[in-house]
C-alpha cells in the first residue's frame, strides 16, 4: 500500500497538468472491461484522463437490461451515450480471467453467493476448454456474448441504428499484452 499512497502524495503536485480536466469530460470512448487488477484500460489503450469513461464488473459483463430495476451498469451505459455521446463502446474481455474461468469449468460457487449471483448474468454459459488455463475460448464467447446484451439497451440499440456508436470486442493477452480485435466479416479475434 505504502508506494500507492507515494505515489498519490506526488501526483497532486502538478495541478497544471490537470486544470483543464475541471472543465468537464468528453470521451470518446466507453471501455467495459473486468475488475481483475491485471487489465489497465489507460495502460492498454494509452488513454489520458478525460479520453476514456470506464465501467469495470467482475467478468465484464453487460447485466441484462431492465428499466423497472436499473442497476449501476446500465446507468453507466446510459450516462455514457446519452449525456456523454460516446462515438465507440469497447468490451474488453481478458486471457486467464477468473470469472469466465469459473463459468467455463462450472465450479461450484455457493461459498461466495454475490459472486455466484453475479455471474449468472452471463448466460448462455460461455463455450470453451475447460483445462485451458488462459480460457480464451470461453472469454471471445463470453465477449461476443456481451456486446449482443449492450444491444438490448434502447440508448444502444438507437445510436447503432442511427450509425452513431459502434461497437467493438477486444479479447487482451494479460501474459503477451498483445489486443485482438473481432473482425464480423471472420468472426474471429485477430490482431489490431
Amino acid at each position: 500500500m505504502q508506494p500507492l499512497i507515494d505515489n498519490a502524495r506526488t501526483f497532486g503536485q502538478r495541478p497544471e497538468e490537470f486544470a483543464r480536466l475541471a472543465e468537464g469530460q468528453s470521451p470518446e470512448v466507453l471501455f467495459i472491461t473486468c475488475s481483475d487488477s491485471r487489465v489497465v484500460p489507460a495502460l492498454i489503450t494509452g488513454a489520458r484522463p478525460g479520453e476514456l469513461f470506464e465501467l469495470r464488473t467482475a467478468g465484464n459483463i453487460v447485466p441484462p437490461y431492465a428499466s423497472e430495476r436499473p442497476t449501476g451498469e446500465a446507468a453507466t451505459i446510459e450516462y455514457a451515450v446519452e449525456v456523454l455521446g460516446v462515438r465507440d463502446i469497447v468490451v474488453c474481455g481478458h486471457s486467464h480471467c477468473g470469472a469466465v474461468g469459473a463459468l467455463v469449468r462450472g465450479d461450484d460457487l455457493d461459498a461466495v453467493p454475490a459472486v455466484r449471483d453475479w455471474l449468472a448474468h452471463a448466460t448462455p454459459r460461455p463455450a470453451g476448454a475447460a483445462e485451458d488455463p488462459e480460457v480464451a475460448e470461453g472469454v471471445q464467447s463470453h465477449v461476443l456474448t456481451q456486446l449482443l446484451r449492450l444491444r438490448s439497451y434502447p440508448c444502444v440499440e438507437r445510436r447503432v441504428a442511427q450509425g452513431l456508436l459502434g461497437l467493438h470486442g477486444w479479447y487482451y493477452e494479460v501474459h503477451t499484452g498483445a489486443v485482438r480485435s473481432h473482425r464480423p466479416h471472420t468472426d474471429a479475434f485477430e490482431a489490431l
